[in-house]
């Protein structure tokens, strides 16, 4: 292979360094008077030819900002060419991205004021500069060592991420979480985490349940909102099953009649997906395979689990919210009274304890219950999700109501709505 060379800057090398490599010597090395300017040009030689593979600066002068070392790569960050600079100290790295220009102008400003050493990779050349004390520049230019098929190294700033729901959806844009042109809009970019996160558990979550096989699904959503969730549940389910229902449950008539709008003009009404006014005090669903109720606040949750178990539901999902109820009765022993002094130690207690009996009384009835994060505190503070599955008939149980008797004796606790409501229908021994 031809080695190439810049019109401007001549083509040198190291003769000791040639005949270690066991290559004929060549030229003494060229000496520049600015030692970053015959670098630089290469560098900038190579971006403008497409043949740039990696640079790293090394042999710190001395103690610096710029670290004990820098490499560099080129990314494309938003569709623009980028200069991506990793400086690495001793106990941290500290990425920069730059310009094409702006990056430019670093290395010139690192090289030989900084750095003693610099290491240049192109499709074609190893390139190496060294920078005496003095400020004289010594490179050497080879031919480059067999490269990985010759494929140039992914550009992409962020590894991309499997997203369970399709960006595509019409849904997504008729409810403006994506644009016309299917681009996520940025301000709903924390809704659309939480969309593949829910419809991700909902589907991991039917492989572990009876429903697994089913021909057929019903999903009613309490308190449903805007429809967010709905709508993400009622296209993976549909796409997973083919036939199903989805209903979207909610209180205030605005949203239903706006969540009916939106799927009638994206065709999911005629598919099985549609959304009516409700009161969870009262709400009759009929029967359901799943229910679902996330951010339903204090009591209602209790109301929305109580629906599900009575419809006779193989998957109860529920993100609750506002852990009001519990909280004024808790009294625990005197040893805690510390810890209860502070309000928002109260709180997050009051919160643990009424999402542990939850699980408890729903394991009483015949499902195993699991209490974990949703998504990130980042995203929400009410980031907790009770999953339950209703277990096989003959399957073992655990003693979870004398367990919830301990726990309320423990706290001082006189009564909790889901286990009020299971007992008032005989849902539990006495």
């Amino acid at each position: 292979m031809s080695t190439p060379s810049s019109p401007t800057v001549p083509a040198v090398s190291d003769p000791a360094s040639e005949a270690a490599h066991g290559d004929p010597p060549a030229s003494p090395a060229a000496e520049f008077a600015s030692p970053a300017a015959a670098f630089v040009s290469l560098l900038a030689d190579a971006l403008a030819r497409d043949t740039f593979r990696g640079l790293v600066l090394g042999g710190p002068r001395q103690a610096a900002a710029s670290g004990r070392r820098v490499s560099l790569r080129r990314i494309d960050l938003r569709g623009v060419p980028t200069l991506s600079f990793v400086s690495h100290h001793a106990t941290r790295d500290v990425t920069e991205n730059l310009s094409i220009a702006d990056g430019l102008t670093r290395v010139t400003r690192e090289v030989g004021d900084h750095f003693a050493n610099g290491h240049l990779q192109t499709a074609d050349e190893d390139i190496e500069c060294r920078v005496s004390k003095r400020g004289r520049v010594h490179i050497v230019r080879r031919a480059a060592a067999a490269r990985s098929e010759g494929v140039a190294p992914a550009r992409t700033h962020d590894r991309p991420r499997h997203r369970i729901v399709d960006p595509d959806s019409p849904y997504l844009v008729e409810l403006g979480i994506t644009d016309a042109a299917h681009r996520l809009v940025p301000a709903m970019a924390r809704k659309w985490k939480q969309i593949n996160k829910f419809v991700e558990i909902l589907d991991h979550a039917i492989d572990g349940s009876p429903l697994r096989d089913a021909a057929s699904i019903k999903v009613v959503d309490f308190g449903c909102g805007k429809g967010y969730l709905t709508f993400a549940a009622h296209a993976h389910l549909r796409q997973r099953f083919g036939a199903v229902e989805v209903v979207g449950v909610e209180l205030r008539a605005d949203l239903v009649e706006g969540g009916n709008r939106a799927a009638g003009r994206v065709g999911a009404d005629a598919a099985g997906l549609r959304f009516v006014v409700g009161d969870l005090r009262s709400f009759d669903p009929g029967t359901m395979d799943v229910m679902v109720a996330l951010h339903a606040c204090d009591t209602a949750t209790d109301h929305a689990l109580d629906l599900g178990l009575r419809a006779g539901a193989a998957l109860l999902v529920a993100a609750p919210c506002c852990h009001q109820e519990l909280r004024p009765q808790m009294n625990g022993p005197s040893a805690l009274s510390p810890l209860f002094r502070h309000g928002v130690h109260l709180g997050q207690e009051a919160e643990m304890v009424t999402d542990s009996l939850r699980a408890l009384l729903l394991e009483a009835c015949g499902y195993d219950a699991r209490v974990f994060e949703f998504v990130t505190l980042e995203h929400t503070r009410k980031n907790k999700m009770i999953l339950a599955t209703r277990r096989p008939a003959e399957a073992p149980t655990r003693p979870a109501l004398a367990e919830v008797e301990g726990v309320k004796d423990f706290y001082g606790l006189r009564e909790q709505c889901l286990e009020k409501l299971l007992r008032e229908r005989g849902a539990l021994a006495a």
